[in-house]
């Protein structure tokens, strides 16, 4: 017997998400951005940075996106996130939103379209997007009061002028804590006082293991060389290290982190 179409927008992003075929990951951050939407329809702002993710969205009922004005308060959504946010999470969210309604009307639980007319963001210059940042605004940044270990990887990847792929691959016995670089065969990375001031706290005893962690118990998937045998968290990834620094540094990405030449 078919389930009858569900009445609150949150009951039918879970039944999209449920049979979208994502993985959980994926479905975390579709989740997020179509709660991101549902305090637009509620003509409310939506929380930023790490408040985001803990917020509740409100709650809806579905046919709100069938409503004259919808479509308005979308728009009016755009032009508030855009002042703040990365416009390539900005058409992120706006794809998600149309794979989720589209997918709503085929099932004819709504018949309006609430995304047309959304367009997306022009990307910033490539040139522009990859400038390093300047030095009033490194400042400013180091002075946010963010989680010790996005302070870390903000100052490694300063400090070492290396990739960001080749800091997140780091293990903790890659180290060599006393002459402030990494050890064969790990790449040759050195740094400096601000990265050598975090490392010690950061650590807190674990002697191997991925450098930077996520904030849960990795999946019963991953593979042993990305868990963290004394926390079972799992390595983080450069998807969600680029995500923490949007939310904390609006218009900007983890390769400005590199230093002027």
């Amino acid at each position: 017997m078919s389930q009858p179409p569900p009445v609150e927008y949150a009951v039918a992003v879970d039944r999209y998400l449920a049979a979208s075929g994502l993985g959980a990951g994926s479905r975390r951050i579709y989740r997020i951005a179509l709660g991101t939407w549902a305090w637009a329809l509620a003509d409310r702002p939506a929380p930023t940075g790490p408040d985001r993710r803990r917020a509740e969205p409100p709650v809806l009922p579905l046919a709100l996106l069938d409503h004259p004005d919808c479509a308005a308060r979308l728009r009016a959504a755009v032009d508030r996130r855009a002042a703040d946010t990365d416009p390539r999470t900005l058409n992120r969210e706006l794809s998600t939103l149309r794979a989720a309604t589209a997918w709503w009307r085929a099932r004819g639980w709504i018949t309006a379209d609430p995304a047309e007319g959304l367009r997306p963001r022009p990307l910033p210059d490539p040139a522009d997007d990859s400038a390093p940042l300047t030095p009033e605004r490194l400042r400013a940044l180091f002075a946010l009061r963010v989680p010790l270990r996005e302070q870390l990887l903000w100052h490694l990847l300063h400090e070492s002028a290396a990739p960001v792929e080749t800091v997140l691959a780091l293990n903790v016995d890659d180290l060599d804590l006393p002459h402030r670089r990494t050890r064969p065969p790990a790449p040759a990375l050195t740094w400096q006082s601000g990265t050598a001031r975090l490392l010690p706290p950061h650590l807190a005893g674990r002697p191997t293991g991925p450098l930077l962690l996520t904030d849960r118990r990795a999946p019963v998937t991953t593979p042993a060389a990305d868990r963290c045998p004394h926390t079972g968290r799992a390595r983080l990834s450069y998807r969600r290290a680029a995500e923490l620094f949007t939310a904390h540094a609006p218009g900007h990405t983890l390769r400005q982190l590199r230093p002027r030449p």
